[in-house]
């Protein structure tokens, strides 16, 4: 794999990293072939159960390379979803059934914006900032920009970030819910990596269909996602339970809900 993108798998965890520092992460071709090499990589790895997203500092990804866009030779331009992509498949990453958590450890900006926006959900670093300036480029977002980002903020705010091409902070994007979490720069990693070490601990069959139920209910109406998540879980059922097993597990819960609450 090209050292553009590194990735490490260490306790079930995939950890990929975009490493072009000295363009900020900028997504060449050479990137987002890794990077999307390592992601289906790491979604097809059995010893894999969530994969962690960063960059190499000083900021997660620069957007699209814009000096190879500028050449002229069209091939950053290739990523370009046509009507007939799946719509799973018409963003920066390719589908798969595990959690991919993004660990913004700087600026995420326009491309790179949509790439953060592809992951499941977001910590930041207190350093980490967003910005979707497609309008001050004169481009137009193709990775779910306009979907994703107002699912996530609301579709005023999301209208200023991009007719402005504003920068949002890591304490404004908290309080806008479009991360989860803000953490010292520092701290980044080992704190994501302890959620992705919560969600390895779970039952990985029932983290994918929840994930996939998330999933088919994002592409229908509110009350049609209601018969998506029944059917769902009467085929879930369907398939029988153990009720030993489940109070074994419901035990280990209360103990853990206990150890965390204190």
């Amino acid at each position: 794999m090209s050292d553009v993108v590194l990735s490490e798998v260490r306790d079930r965890i995939a950890t990929i990293t975009l490493n072009r520092p000295q363009a900020r992460n900028a997504l060449s071709r050479e990137v987002i072939k890794g990077l999307r090499s390592a992601v289906r990589a790491a979604q097809g790895d059995d010893a894999v159960d969530v994969l962690i997203l960063t960059g190499s500092d000083p900021a997660f990804c620069a957007g699209l390379d814009l000096k190879e866009l500028g050449s002229g030779r069209g091939e950053v331009t290739e990523t370009q979803p046509t009507e007939a992509t799946p719509i799973d498949e018409r963003g920066p990453l390719p589908p798969g059934p595990k959690p991919v958590i993004g660990a913004i450890n700087g600026a995420a900006i326009t491309g790179g914006f949509e790439l953060a926006l592809a992951c499941d959900f977001l910590v930041a670093s207190d350093r980490a900032r967003f910005a979707d300036t497609h309008a001050r480029v004169g481009i137009q977002p193709w990775w779910g920009l306009t979907v994703l980002l107002p699912q996530a903020i609301g579709i005023r705010r999301a209208r200023e970030m991009s007719a402005t091409g504003n920068f949002c902070d890591a304490q404004t994007a908290s309080e806008w819910g479009l991360v989860n979490h803000v953490v010292p720069h520092d701290d980044l990693l080992s704190f994501t990596r302890g959620l992705a070490a919560d969600i390895a601990s779970s039952d990985q069959r029932a983290v994918r269909q929840i994930y996939a139920t998330y999933g088919a209910g994002s592409l229908v109406s509110g009350g049609d996602a209601w018969r998506v998540e029944s059917d769902a879980a009467a085929a879930w059922q369907g398939q029988g339970l153990d009720p030993a097993e489940i109070e074994r597990r419901r035990q280990a819960i209360t103990d853990r809900g206990r150890s965390q609450l204190g």
